[in-house]
């Protein structure tokens, strides 16, 4: 849809938001009315690099032809069934993925907060089932995001943060511990512990890779005390760190691995996959959701999740994620520079994350301010040399008339 197809301005379609929205974002100063590959285009035909990737989400550019394609030809034969059906996208979805990336079993879900969701219930009631009714707590990492819902917001590890401000009390049953600090998480974990819940690179928390040490000493104690080692992957997974799912990189298999973003093409989907220890855990009534594994996000995802595949862009994220870092570490102000693949923070010297967040929108470049100090930069995978190097020099632009 555009401005014009409704004859209105832009100033009458802000007004609809002031008049109707909750407004929980600061927007940036433009309609998106297209998106073409690596760009958003605005109302005036003004393009801008896209770097977020809408959060993250159009890792294969945006209105990629095949999930476009795919969308299309599901929609003229059913759009929604329900999970009372057989159908045609879920069952081939949950083979690619489950077969992809070695796991048993998939619980398809809305949203990476839904997943990550799915993934608690599932450890809680494991927990109860096989250890007796104590047995729920879970170990999550300071400054980790896991999703807003009450379950997630109480997994995530940021006390009396924004994000958690005035939604206490809290769900019981979580414990959080320093994040790459394995004795930590050692002396965090009881008799009651059932399970450690973190990310692979903590994105809101600052884009910060656990490291391979810590991961494995996880999947060790894990191990060890018979609990379960859950992997949020929602902003990681398919492709974005250089592996198809990061765990792959660390030399250990999950028994619970969440996903959503990148796996939609931009539909809204998220999942749970699960190792075969946990595969009589849920049966019949103990989870449920009405739109989960809708057969048109399922074509979209098949179509994405192929792409992604049949194009090596892990490979691509892993090579361009070299390339991009070498360029941001000649910026000015840098404090550091670090990520995995093409999950890029910059960290500066100053608190100037969010102005140049917006400076750079107004030179054509979008990315996301996830600390004061702090920007992250999520390239669709398939980006090219030319546009990190546009995006490097709109930033070292922006970062010079800051100083």
């Amino acid at each position: 849809m555009k401005l014009n197809d409704f004859n209105m301005t832009k100033e009458e379609l802000e007004n609809l938001y002031n008049t109707y929205f909750y407004e929980t974002f600061k927007r940036f100063d433009f309609v998106a009315e297209n998106g073409e590959a690596s760009y958003v285009i605005d109302e005036n035909g003004n393009k801008y690099l896209d770097f977020m990737a809408g959060i993250a989400v159009n890792s294969t550019g945006h209105c990629n032809k095949n999930v476009v394609d795919a969308i299309k030809a599901q929609c003229e034969t059913m759009i929604h069934a329900s999970n009372y059906f057989y159908t045609i996208p879920q069952a081939k979805l949950a083979e690619l993925i489950c077969k992809s990336i070695g796991m048993e079993k998939i619980y398809f879900q809305n949203s990476g907060a839904e997943a990550n969701e799915v993934m608690i219930k599932l450890a809680r009631k494991y927990g109860k089932e096989n250890y007796g009714p104590d047995r729920y707590n879970i170990v999550t990492a300071y400054n980790s995001f896991h999703g807003r819902t009450l379950a997630t917001l109480a997994a995530t590890g940021q006390p009396d943060s924004a994000i958690q401000k005035n939604y206490d009390p809290f769900i019981p049953g979580f414990t959080y511990a320093e994040f790459n600090n394995i004795e930590a998480f050692h002396a965090a974990c009881t008799e009651n512990t059932i399970a450690i819940l973190v990310e692979l690179v903590q994105g809101e928390g600052g884009v910060i890779p656990a490291t391979k040490e810590f991961i494995q000493g996880l999947r060790k104690l894990c191990d060890e005390r018979d609990m379960l080692l859950l992997i949020d992957e929602v902003q990681t997974g398919w492709g974005r760190t250089g592996e198809l799912m990061a765990f792959m990189d660390y030399g250990i298999k999950p028994d619970c691995v969440s996903m959503a973003k990148a796996m939609g093409g931009g539909m809204p989907i998220g999942a749970m996959c699960t190792s075969s220890k946990l595969a009589l855990t849920f049966g019949p009534g103990a989870h449920g959701s009405t739109y989960a594994g809708n057969p048109v996000c399922c074509a979209a995802s098949y179509a994405q999740i192929n792409e992604i595949l049949n194009n090596n862009l892990p490979e691509n994220a892993k090579v361009m994620g070299k390339v991009f870092m070498d360029m941001l570490r000649k910026l000015p102000c840098i404090g550091e520079v670090r990520g995995k693949g093409l999950m890029v923070g910059v960290e500066f010297e100053k608190d100037i994350a969010t102005p140049v967040k917006y400076e750079c929108a107004k030179e054509g470049l979008l990315i996301t301010a996830v600390r004061p100090n702090v920007i992250r930069l999520v390239p669709p995978l398939n980006v090219t040399e030319e546009e990190c190097k546009e995006a490097y020099e709109i930033l070292d632009k922006v970062v010079k008339r800051l100083m």
